[in-house]
């Protein structure tokens, strides 16, 4: 079993930044896609962003491509969400999410097996 703790939200105003932090545990991630999800007051989960097992291939969710940045240190088993330019639709609860079974990763949440609790990023006009 994996377990999930995501943290690093908080409030931020319009054009703030932040930096979510997925930290693994029960076994390492190393060989693992990662990726970051979130979901807003009233709306369906979406994918934000995917990394390989090894880093070598990311993927982006179209609205947050070039203001996002997913990553991964596996010698920490840790995942990340750096956001900059954040805006209020970004405004929702991130979720970090991990597969053993796919290496890339990739946009499906049906992927996934295993999910953190999640982290609420607000951000204020």
């Amino acid at each position: 079993q994996v377990h999930l703790v995501e943290s690093g939200g908080g409030s931020v105003q319009t054009g703030g930044s932040l930096r979510l932090s997925c930290a693994a545990s029960g076994r390492s991630i190393s060989t693992y896609g990662m990726a970051w999800f979130r979901q807003a007051p009233g709306k369906e989960r979406e994918f934000v962003a995917a990394i390989s097992w090894n880093g070598g291939t990311t993927l982006y969710a179209d609205s947050v491509k070039g203001r996002f940045t997913i990553s991964r240190d596996n010698a920490k088993n840790t995942v990340y969400l750096q956001m900059n330019n954040l805006k209020p639709e970004d405004t929702a609860v991130y979720y970090c999410a991990a597969t053993p079974r796919y290496y890339s990763g990739g946009y499906d949440a049906a992927r996934y097996d295993y999910w953190g609790q999640g982290t609420q990023v607000t951000v204020s006009s």
